[in-house]
């Protein structure tokens, strides 16, 4: 049943996206630009057809055969390939238009959203003096840390960047005759890029963000909070920190070389610079004051030397006393005009400092295995294998004794650019300051030596130990490293070296967890109940040894990946976990979905800040912890043979577009890890493990084991206890509507011609199977008559774009099915196959 809330906000989506869409659509879908006459009226036609008889079990290729014949009257083939591939031109440009649709609406929906607003944590008339006082000391030493990751699910070139930004601009203001245009203008745009972008044009367009939308936003929310206090009570520039890893992040990826990470570093700083610069043309308009306008002019000068010429540092103390300097004149002579304007940029200063975002290292334990191994048998100490020497002996190498790397080569460019790229990480915080790269992080850690190994390495690569300002950041991405990962941090701890390192980085030890990857590895609700088990374990070891625990979330867009409702996620975390900062990653489409408006950005901030200062002193009972692990392992073992399926991969490699992802022109990352003939899982990356599961509308790692471990409980006669552990614990209720999340966005009907494929019909029921017992059974616990009954909005949404983007979804299995028939026109069913990626991924949000 809707609340009275909840259904005014229905029927304003209804009024600002829904109505607004559908007038918008209807002079876009009639655009003179397609060469096939009447496409774009068709396509409401076709979404209907596909709809109607997809609900008939009908395959897409009777559903596109006979539309061809009997609604177009196409029968020759490439006629029918070329109508196809309008379709989805226009389709892609449809998602384009319902973004701007729902973005531009953002404002007004979220009035009269159930939200927790900072300022509500602050009303005396809600909490006592000392809960307030408590609060505020939180919130000066609170800090979240948004990291922008490159991962391959966003991938417009910037022109179109500017188009989606003028477009939601219009639809805001109701300017009809402007998004006429504007859509005109889309229509004759390519929205994809023509080449494979590098590293660094990944940078340059996630850069794009940080200058047009987090530069400002920042700064206005930061003012934001400061309103609400005394300057005396509230001093925390750090509240929001930005975070960077394309050009950074290494792992998997040769592309990413030392230069590329130089260069991206550079790049950061000098468009800083120029933002600072056109602030400082802003104020010249205002402070046109006598010995005012001076200092301005001088600090114009700085930065325009620092814009154009990248060996030029930002001189950032210079221009601090400068400004100090104007805001002491302003007050003393000019009654405190425009006052306001130069506080915003005394806090730019404070909050971007040179470097604008932190630039994060990331490396696979692997090559550093390889390269340690060789140095130690250059220098002697081993002959063939790491294993000729004992732990304490190996530890007592990478700890205390000194080698000169210097003029030494390896066996593989890979391993001399990682010894290059440690080596100039000092130049480039030199140049950007030290928070412009102080965070090495090293994939798949699962013993000790993950963080050894790059703690020997900066040592032999010529930093003194007192000159290592890099938290070197441990990733626990797989069940193995967790379970393992409170033994890692406790052996840490006791060695002499490495503690006297914690104690130089502040006494905070960052460890973070793959959300991505322990869920292809455990399972949607062990890798969740791991992970939330992990971080108490480590808050409780860190703690023990007087460290500040600090965790860093890898998380992707959709839940299989760590996604959803995230205020909701970091609110249920319990008193266990240490929250004194909240970090995670944003990628892909979630960097436009969540935070690409200014209004976005503003409030998914806000609500990360009041997810970590509110008062969390909720616990799970010693019942429910018994229960959630019960209800754990049951779904892993239910997965666990799944993955174990002699049908698991040939599944994805023959009937999903898994294989198409590396033709996609949509990141700069290989598509797997190495070079194997023969595909493992182990080497699948999660975006595209995770997003074939998603093209396909099976979205299986969302939800895939629950049902089976639900019915094991009902079976028992013991479901109500699971209804309590619904509604009493927000951690599991929040895993539970993330996974109705996955389940919403499920359409088997789009697959169900497979259950009669003699090879693979047993396998596509067994994830039918498990996908209607698990939404029945959710559907029970919850007791909802509908999946996302709490939701409204977002179910709105969902179904808004599964609708527009089905005929896309039809053509793709279509092409599929042609593929390897035999057909002559294989290459063009191929690359529809690969278009077809680009609008399904954009049309959810959030699906890898």
């Amino acid at each position: 049943m809707m609340k009275k809330g909840q259904s005014k906000r229905v029927d304003q989506y209804s009024r600002l996206v829904k109505n607004k869409f559908n007038l918008y659509n209807s002079l876009f879908l009639n655009l003179p630009y397609s060469k096939v006459s009447d496409t774009g009226a068709m396509i409401p036609l076709l979404a209907q057809v596909c709809q109607r008889d997809l609900e008939k079990n009908q395959q897409p290729d009777q559903i596109l055969n006979n539309f061809f014949k009997n609604t177009l009257n196409i029968y020759d083939e490439k006629r029918q390939i070329d109508y196809m591939f309008r379709v989805i031109q226009f389709v892609e440009r449809q998602i384009v238009l319902f973004d701007s649709v729902e973005d531009a609406a953002f404002g007004e929906l979220h009035k009269l959203g159930d939200y927790l607003a900072i300022k509500d944590i602050f009303k005396k008339s809600n909490h006592p003096a000392s809960h307030i006082e408590a609060a505020v000391d939180k919130l000066n030493k609170f800090c979240a840390r948004i990291v922008f990751t490159a991962h391959p699910t966003q991938f417009y070139p910037p022109s179109v960047l500017e188009i989606i930004k003028r477009l939601r601009i219009s639809i805001a203001g109701d300017n009809i005759d402007d998004v006429d245009t504007l859509l005109r203008q889309l229509g004759l745009t390519s929205l994809l890029n023509s080449k494979q972008p590098t590293p660094l044009i990944e940078a340059k367009n996630i850069i794009y963000y940080l200058r047009t939308v987090y530069y400002d936003s920042i700064a206005e929310l930061y003012s934001n909070i400061k309103r609400q206090f005394s300057n005396e009570e509230f001093n925390n520039p750090n509240i929001i920190k930005l975070g960077f890893w394309p050009g950074g992040d290494r792992d998997g990826n040769p592309f990413v070389t030392a230069d590329v990470t130089k260069q991206v570093a550079s790049e950061l700083r000098v468009t800083l610079a120029k933002c600072y610069y056109n602030d400082i043309k802003r104020l010249q308009v205002k402070l046109t004051f006598k010995g005012i306008a001076e200092k301005l002019s001088m600090v114009r000068e700085q930065l325009y030397k620092a814009m154009f010429d990248p060996s030029i540092i930002i001189p950032l103390k210079e221009i601090q006393t400068s400004f100090l300097s104007i805001r002491k004149l302003l007050e003393e002579k000019y009654h405190s005009l425009f006052l306001e304007d130069v506080d915003n940029f005394i806090d730019k200063l404070q909050i971007f400092k040179s470097h604008f975002a932190t630039l994060d290292i990331r490396q696979d334990h692997s090559v550093h295995y390889k390269l340690i191994k060789e140095i130690l048998i250059s220098k002697g100490k081993i002959k063939k294998s790491l294993s000729e020497l004992d732990q304490d002996a190996l530890v007592n190498i990478l700890c205390n004794e000194n080698f000169n790397l210097m003029g030494q080569t390896f066996s593989s460019d890979l391993l001399n650019d990682t010894i290059a790229n440690i080596s100039q990480l000092k130049d480039i915080q030199a140049s950007n300051g030290e928070e412009g790269c102080n965070r090495y992080i090293i994939s798949n850690s699962e013993d000790i030596y993950s963080v050894l190994f790059v703690y020997a390495l900066f040592r032999w690569c010529g930093y003194q130990e007192e000159d290592i300002h890099f938290d070197i950041v441990p990733l626990f991405e797989t069940m193995a490293g967790m379970d393992n990962s409170s033994e890692i941090m406790t052996t840490l701890f006791n060695l002499p070296s490495y503690s006297k390192h914690l104690q130089s980085r502040s006494s905070k030890q960052t460890m973070m967890l793959g959300f991505s990857d322990g869920t292809k590895d455990g399972g949607y609700l062990k890798a969740n109940w791991s992970i939330f088990q992990t971080k108490e374990k480590l808050s409780k070891v860190c703690k023990t040894y007087d460290y500040e625990a600090i965790f860093f979330d890898g998380r992707g867009g959709p839940p299989a990946r760590g996604g959803g409702k995230t205020h909701r996620f970091y609110a249920s975390q319990g008193k266990h976990i240490s929250n004194n900062e909240i970090q995670l990653t944003i990628q892909g489409q979630t960097i436009t979905s969540t935070y690409g408006t200014n209004e976005q950005f503003i409030h998914n901030c806000e609500q990360l800040i009041t997810a970590g200062i509110a008062d969390n002193s909720q616990d799970i009972s010693v019942d429910h912890r018994h229960l959630i692990l019960d209800l754990a392992e049951k779904s892993f073992d239910k997965y666990k043979a799944l993955k174990n399926h002699d049908k698991f991969l040939d599944y994805l490699e023959k009937k999903s577009t898994l294989h198409f992802y590396k033709k996609a022109k949509i990141g700069s990352r290989p598509g797997k890890r190495g070079n194997k003939a023969k595909l493992e899982l182990t080497d699948l990356r999660a975006i595209s493990f995770v997003g074939s599961w998603s093209q396909l509308k099976q979205n299986v790692p969302g939800y895939f084991g629950i049902g089976s471990a639900l019915k094991s409980m009902k079976d028992k006669g013991q479901l109500s206890k699971v209804k309590e552990l619904f509604n009493e614990v927000p951690f599991f209720k929040a895993l539970i509507s993330n996974s109705m999340m996955a389940l919403t966005k499920c359409y088997f009907e789009l697959t169900s011609y497979i259950k009669d494929d003699p090879e693979f019909s047993e396998f596509w029921q067994i994830l039918f199977d498990e996908y209607s017992l698990t939404k029945e059974l959710l559907l029970e616990v919850a007791g909802y008559q509908t999946l996302m009954e709490e939701e409204p909005i977002s179910k709105q949404s969902i179904m808004m774009r599964e609708f527009i983007v089905l005929p896309l979804l039809v053509i793709q299995q279509y092409a599929l099915q042609k593929v390897g028939s035999g057909s002559e026109f294989q290459d063009e069913y191929e690359k529809i196959i690969v278009r077809s990626l680009y609008g399904n991924i954009n049309a959810s949000r959030n699906s890898a």
